[in-house]
């Protein structure tokens, strides 16, 4: 678990986990801007039933002009946009923008990355393998 707490307190992430720079930032208080204005809340974690997987519910929030690097997850990132504007580019798919109230599922290991266009509210949720990185670059 602790590879978890390590994902949560860097800079983005997918929404999220990792910047342009493709560098986790420096470890950060729980709900407390990271580098580049960019706030992560864990609202909860469960195991999933049976099959060595954790469900992690968050909320990120990242201002306009964030670039997130491309990565990958081991499982898959449901995000609903809850405020804003973002860009998404999902390989094997065309790019696409998604605005408040339209979602996005990635399935896992599949390289993704983005940019915030305009200031943006995210609620993830990850079903991801339990004792792997909650993200890679890619």
């Amino acid at each position: 678990m602790a590879s978890r707490r390590g994902f949560l307190a860097c800079a983005i992430c997918s929404a999220v986990g990792l910047v342009a720079s493709g560098v986790e930032a420096p470890a950060q208080a729980q709900g407390a801007p990271a580098a580049g204005g960019v706030v992560r809340k864990m609202l909860s974690t469960i195991n999933y039933p049976g099959d060595g997987k954790v469900s992690i519910l968050m909320t990120l929030e990242a201002p306009e002009g964030t670039v997130i690097a491309r990565h990958t997850h081991p499982g898959i990132e449901s995000s609903v946009v809850t405020e804003g504007e973002l860009e998404l580019e999902v390989q094997g798919q065309p790019s696409k923008r998604f605005t408040a109230g339209e979602g996005f599922q990635v399935p896992p290991g599949t390289p993704h990355g983005g940019k915030v266009l305009k200031h943006a509210r995210l609620a993830i949720t990850y079903v991801v393998e339990k004792d792997k990185p909650l993200a890679s670059p890619a």
